[in-house]
């Protein structure tokens, strides 16, 4: 089984402007990224998917390899499946350019879901607590007992009708394909519950795709924000 780890990045951002090559701790962002995928044992290829001259620049200056894309794909996932045609990977894993403090171990679990043939589409959850189950800016999911997501939501799931606790599990935003899974994916338009949450995921549960979830102790800093950056300077300094 060959991996491909794949990090589409654009300059553009509402909240945080050119973050993803914004320095921590004398690196770039994205090269926090695409070192933690190149450390992962079960990952073959990290590749750089992006439009943008500057971050090819940058990303090239610290020895990565850059997979140039154009600039009008909607989402990081189109950005992600048009790199990946030219590759011969059976896993494409499609990493977020704005999580520095990713570990290799959890990209490892992650393509571990692969192991099982009949996966196609896998993604990471972690445990949450009581204040994530009311922020709408966590994504939660609720999963089967073979692992497989039921649904995803902002609102909190599952909710106790009784008011007892249950216990949240929080969506972490990493994601691996089965090549083909990966084109037949982005080619499905968006699905009304996509549309609806904003959340792309729901796509594949609409049209009857099981999405594998793995559970690890991990949650990450997520950089959109001047503070989200702050506390990931601090945490890599540490």
């Amino acid at each position: 089984m060959t991996v491909a780890a794949i990090i589409p990045a654009r300059l553009a951002s509402t909240r945080l402007a050119n973050k993803v090559l914004l320095p921590i701790g004398g690196r770039p962002m994205i090269r926090w990224v695409y070192e933690a995928a190149r450390a992962a044992e079960r990952i073959d290829a990290v590749y750089v998917a992006t439009a943008s001259d500057a971050i090819e620049r940058a990303c090239r200056a610290f020895g990565a390899e850059v997979l140039r894309t154009g600039a009008g794909h909607p989402t990081g996932t189109d950005r992600v499946a048009f790199a990946a045609r030219g590759l011969a990977a059976d896993v494409v894993v499609n990493v977020q350019a704005d999580e520095p403090t990713l570990t290799p171990a959890v990209l490892d679990a992650l393509v571990g879901a692969f192991d099982d043939p009949a996966v196609r589409i896998a993604s990471l959850m972690t445990a949450g607590g009581d204040d994530d189950a009311a922020d709408p800016h966590t994504v939660k999911v609720v999963c089967a007992a073979n692992g497989d997501a039921l649904y995803f939501s902002r609102a909190g799931i599952p909710f106790g009708r009784d008011g007892a606790h249950a216990a949240t599990r929080i969506h972490l935003g990493v994601y691996g394909f089965r090549a083909e899974a990966l084109q037949r994916f982005t080619a499905a338009p968006p699905s009304p519950l996509e549309l609806i949450e904003g959340l792309e995921q729901l796509r594949a549960l609409h049209h009857g795709w099981p999405i594998r979830m793995v559970e690890v102790d991990w949650r990450g800093v997520g950089v959109d924000t001047p503070a989200d950056l702050k506390r990931a300077r601090a945490l890599l300094s540490a």
